[in-house]
Protein backbone atom coordinates (compact mmCIF):
# COMPACT_ATOMS: atom_id res chain seq x y z
CA UNK A 1 0.00 0.00 0.00
CA UNK A 2 1.42 3.45 -0.85
CA UNK A 3 2.42 5.80 1.92
CA UNK A 4 -0.13 8.33 2.73
CA UNK A 5 0.17 12.06 4.11
CA UNK A 6 -1.79 14.57 5.75
CA UNK A 7 -2.26 18.47 4.52
CA UNK A 8 -3.25 21.17 6.86
CA UNK A 9 -5.58 23.19 4.40
CA UNK A 10 -8.15 21.95 1.84
CA UNK A 11 -7.11 19.56 -0.95
CA UNK A 12 -8.07 21.90 -4.04
CA UNK A 13 -5.70 20.07 -6.27
CA UNK A 14 -6.85 18.64 -9.47
CA UNK A 15 -4.89 15.67 -11.74
CA UNK A 16 -1.81 17.25 -13.13
CA UNK A 17 -1.75 19.78 -9.98
CA UNK A 18 1.26 19.19 -7.91
CA UNK A 19 0.70 18.94 -3.66
CA UNK A 20 3.93 20.51 -1.54
CA UNK A 21 4.44 18.87 1.10
CA UNK A 22 6.22 21.22 3.86
CA UNK A 23 6.98 21.19 7.82
CA UNK A 24 6.82 18.20 9.65
CA UNK A 25 5.21 16.43 6.82
CA UNK A 26 7.81 16.74 4.32
CA UNK A 27 10.76 15.80 6.68
CA UNK A 28 8.50 12.57 7.76
CA UNK A 29 8.26 11.90 4.00
CA UNK A 30 11.89 12.32 2.60
CA UNK A 31 14.02 11.73 6.15
CA UNK A 32 11.84 9.05 7.88
CA UNK A 33 9.86 7.59 5.10
CA UNK A 34 12.68 7.87 3.02
CA UNK A 35 9.89 8.66 -0.23
CA UNK A 36 11.88 7.95 -3.41
CA UNK A 37 11.34 10.27 -6.63
CA UNK A 38 8.85 8.31 -9.11
CA UNK A 39 6.67 6.34 -5.69
CA UNK A 40 3.23 6.71 -6.20
CA UNK A 41 1.75 7.95 -2.53
CA UNK A 42 -1.70 9.56 -1.56
CA UNK A 43 -1.96 12.59 -0.09
CA UNK A 44 -5.45 13.31 1.80
CA UNK A 45 -7.11 17.14 3.62
CA UNK A 46 -8.75 14.61 6.47
CA UNK A 47 -11.85 15.95 5.01
CA UNK A 48 -12.74 13.72 2.49
CA UNK A 49 -10.58 14.68 -0.35
CA UNK A 50 -8.34 11.73 -1.83
CA UNK A 51 -5.11 12.73 -4.38
CA UNK A 52 -3.04 9.93 -5.47
CA UNK A 53 0.56 10.76 -7.47
CA UNK A 54 4.06 10.56 -7.42
CA UNK A 55 7.02 12.15 -5.59
CA UNK A 56 8.29 14.68 -8.62
CA UNK A 57 10.77 15.77 -6.21
CA UNK A 58 12.31 15.98 -2.07
CA UNK A 59 13.90 17.74 0.07
CA UNK A 60 14.08 18.11 4.14
CA UNK A 61 11.87 20.67 3.29
CA UNK A 62 10.03 20.23 0.75
CA UNK A 63 8.56 17.33 -1.47
CA UNK A 64 6.16 17.91 -4.44
CA UNK A 65 3.19 15.16 -5.30
CA UNK A 66 2.18 15.41 -8.96
CA UNK A 67 -1.12 14.51 -8.67
CA UNK A 68 -2.40 11.93 -10.84
CA UNK A 69 -5.94 10.83 -9.71
CA UNK A 70 -8.62 12.82 -7.19
CA UNK A 71 -11.73 11.28 -5.23
CA UNK A 72 -13.88 12.38 -2.89
CA UNK A 73 -15.11 10.01 -0.15
CA UNK A 74 -18.34 11.16 1.43
CA UNK A 75 -18.59 10.80 5.15
CA UNK A 76 -19.93 7.77 6.56
CA UNK A 77 -23.20 7.75 8.01
CA UNK A 78 -24.59 7.46 10.56
CA UNK A 79 -21.50 9.57 12.33
CA UNK A 80 -19.83 7.36 15.32
CA UNK A 81 -19.57 9.07 18.28
CA UNK A 82 -17.17 8.25 20.87
CA UNK A 83 -17.84 9.65 24.20
CA UNK A 84 -14.46 9.03 26.10
CA UNK A 85 -14.10 9.89 29.97
CA UNK A 86 -10.64 11.23 30.90
CA UNK A 87 -8.51 8.16 32.90
CA UNK A 88 -5.36 8.44 34.85
CA UNK A 89 -1.96 7.59 32.32
CA UNK A 90 -2.25 7.40 29.14
CA UNK A 91 -5.62 4.96 29.00
CA UNK A 92 -7.42 7.67 27.44
CA UNK A 93 -5.13 8.42 24.47
CA UNK A 94 -5.33 4.21 23.78
CA UNK A 95 -8.84 4.82 23.73
CA UNK A 96 -8.88 7.25 21.08
CA UNK A 97 -5.84 6.23 19.22
CA UNK A 98 -7.60 2.67 18.75
CA UNK A 99 -10.86 4.10 18.26
CA UNK A 100 -9.30 6.54 15.36
CA UNK A 101 -8.36 3.54 13.69
CA UNK A 102 -11.52 1.83 13.78
CA UNK A 103 -13.58 4.36 12.37
CA UNK A 104 -15.21 6.90 14.76
CA UNK A 105 -16.26 10.01 13.25
CA UNK A 106 -16.20 12.30 16.28
CA UNK A 107 -14.32 12.03 19.62
CA UNK A 108 -15.96 13.71 22.72
CA UNK A 109 -13.43 14.04 25.82
CA UNK A 110 -15.54 14.00 28.90
CA UNK A 111 -14.59 14.93 32.54
CA UNK A 112 -16.97 12.66 34.63
CA UNK A 113 -17.43 12.79 38.21
CA UNK A 114 -14.59 9.59 38.34
CA UNK A 115 -12.54 10.86 36.16
CA UNK A 116 -8.68 10.46 38.04
CA UNK A 117 -7.33 12.60 34.84
CA UNK A 118 -8.84 16.36 35.50
CA UNK A 119 -8.28 19.51 33.35
CA UNK A 120 -9.08 22.76 34.12
CA UNK A 121 -9.37 25.78 32.01
CA UNK A 122 -5.79 25.78 30.89
CA UNK A 123 -5.75 21.78 30.32
CA UNK A 124 -8.65 21.55 28.42
CA UNK A 125 -7.01 23.61 25.60
CA UNK A 126 -3.84 21.63 25.93
CA UNK A 127 -5.59 18.29 26.52
CA UNK A 128 -7.55 18.81 22.99
CA UNK A 129 -4.79 19.78 21.36
CA UNK A 130 -3.09 16.70 22.46
CA UNK A 131 -5.79 14.55 21.73
CA UNK A 132 -6.45 15.74 18.24
CA UNK A 133 -2.68 15.55 17.48
CA UNK A 134 -3.10 11.74 18.59
CA UNK A 135 -6.07 11.57 16.57
CA UNK A 136 -4.66 12.89 13.29
CA UNK A 137 -1.69 10.83 13.37
CA UNK A 138 -3.62 7.34 14.09
CA UNK A 139 -5.60 8.39 10.99
CA UNK A 140 -3.03 9.12 9.01
CA UNK A 141 -1.66 5.72 9.85
CA UNK A 142 -4.73 3.84 9.17
CA UNK A 143 -5.18 5.48 5.57
CA UNK A 144 -8.67 7.74 6.34
CA UNK A 145 -9.97 10.13 4.07
CA UNK A 146 -11.91 11.33 7.19
CA UNK A 147 -10.10 12.92 10.26
CA UNK A 148 -12.35 12.43 13.07
CA UNK A 149 -13.11 15.67 15.09
CA UNK A 150 -12.31 16.36 18.45
CA UNK A 151 -14.55 18.36 20.23
CA UNK A 152 -14.42 20.28 23.10
CA UNK A 153 -14.61 19.21 27.25
CA UNK A 154 -17.72 17.74 27.97
CA UNK A 155 -19.94 17.54 31.47
CA UNK A 156 -22.27 15.46 31.88
CA UNK A 157 -24.89 18.06 31.48
CA UNK A 158 -23.93 18.97 27.84
CA UNK A 159 -24.06 14.96 27.12
CA UNK A 160 -27.00 15.34 28.78
CA UNK A 161 -28.26 17.84 26.03
CA UNK A 162 -26.85 15.69 23.38
CA UNK A 163 -28.76 12.82 24.63
CA UNK A 164 -31.68 14.47 24.22
CA UNK A 165 -31.23 15.09 20.58
CA UNK A 166 -29.30 12.28 19.48
CA UNK A 167 -29.50 8.68 20.36
CA UNK A 168 -26.59 7.92 23.20
CA UNK A 169 -25.57 4.82 24.86
CA UNK A 170 -24.36 4.30 27.99
CA UNK A 171 -21.23 1.57 28.11
CA UNK A 172 -22.65 -0.25 30.86
CA UNK A 173 -21.53 -3.79 32.10
CA UNK A 174 -24.91 -4.08 34.16
CA UNK A 175 -27.24 -2.85 31.74
CA UNK A 176 -29.94 -5.18 31.06
CA UNK A 177 -30.02 -5.43 26.89
CA UNK A 178 -26.41 -5.72 24.53
CA UNK A 179 -25.62 -3.24 22.16
CA UNK A 180 -25.62 -6.24 19.61
CA UNK A 181 -29.33 -6.14 20.45
CA UNK A 182 -29.81 -2.56 19.10
CA UNK A 183 -30.65 -1.52 15.53
CA UNK A 184 -28.49 1.08 15.04
CA UNK A 185 -29.39 2.33 11.32
CA UNK A 186 -31.76 5.29 10.87
CA UNK A 187 -30.07 8.03 12.51
CA UNK A 188 -27.66 10.87 11.82
CA UNK A 189 -25.49 9.84 15.02
CA UNK A 190 -24.95 7.13 17.01
CA UNK A 191 -22.87 8.29 20.46
CA UNK A 192 -21.42 5.71 22.71
CA UNK A 193 -20.23 6.56 25.84
CA UNK A 194 -17.08 5.11 27.98
CA UNK A 195 -17.12 5.76 31.92
CA UNK A 196 -13.57 6.39 33.63
CA UNK A 197 -11.93 4.10 35.71
CA UNK A 198 -14.67 2.97 38.33
CA UNK A 199 -17.21 2.92 35.93
CA UNK A 200 -19.82 5.97 35.79
CA UNK A 201 -21.44 7.42 39.33
CA UNK A 202 -24.84 6.19 39.53
CA UNK A 203 -25.83 9.81 39.91
CA UNK A 204 -24.41 10.88 36.53
CA UNK A 205 -26.23 7.54 35.01
CA UNK A 206 -29.17 8.63 36.16
CA UNK A 207 -29.08 12.01 34.56
CA UNK A 208 -28.35 11.16 31.19
CA UNK A 209 -30.85 8.07 31.23
CA UNK A 210 -33.50 10.60 32.44
CA UNK A 211 -32.37 12.90 29.49
CA UNK A 212 -32.62 9.36 27.20
CA UNK A 213 -30.11 7.63 27.08
CA UNK A 214 -29.79 3.83 27.14
CA UNK A 215 -27.34 1.66 28.61
CA UNK A 216 -26.14 -1.41 27.11
CA UNK A 217 -23.44 -3.52 27.67
CA UNK A 218 -20.73 -5.69 25.74
CA UNK A 219 -20.43 -9.34 26.64
CA UNK A 220 -19.95 -10.50 30.07
CA UNK A 221 -17.23 -9.06 30.90
CA UNK A 222 -16.17 -5.79 32.82
CA UNK A 223 -13.33 -3.73 30.12
CA UNK A 224 -11.52 -1.07 30.87
CA UNK A 225 -11.91 2.35 29.77
CA UNK A 226 -9.07 2.05 27.11
CA UNK A 227 -10.75 -0.89 25.22
CA UNK A 228 -14.47 -0.70 26.10
CA UNK A 229 -15.00 2.25 23.52
CA UNK A 230 -13.26 0.64 20.50
CA UNK A 231 -14.33 -2.79 21.35
CA UNK A 232 -18.12 -0.96 21.07
CA UNK A 233 -17.09 0.87 17.88
CA UNK A 234 -16.04 -2.48 16.33
CA UNK A 235 -19.76 -3.91 17.14
CA UNK A 236 -21.07 -0.91 15.41
CA UNK A 237 -19.41 -0.82 12.32
CA UNK A 238 -20.32 -4.88 11.80
CA UNK A 239 -23.74 -4.09 12.81
CA UNK A 240 -23.87 -0.72 10.64
CA UNK A 241 -22.01 -2.22 7.17
CA UNK A 242 -18.97 -0.63 7.70
CA UNK A 243 -17.05 -3.64 8.04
Amino acid sequence: MALHFLLDTPATQVVGDDVVLTGAEAHHAATVRRVRVGEQVTVGDGRGVWLTGECASLGPREVVVRVTDRAEVAPAAPRLVLVQALAKGDRDELAIQAATELGVDEIVPWQAARSVSRWDAAKADKGRARWTTIVREAAKQAHRAWVPDVSALATTKTLAGRAAASRVYILEPTAARALTEIDLAGDAEVVLVVGPEGGIAAEELDVLVHAGATPVRLGRTVLRTSTAGPAALAVASTALGRW
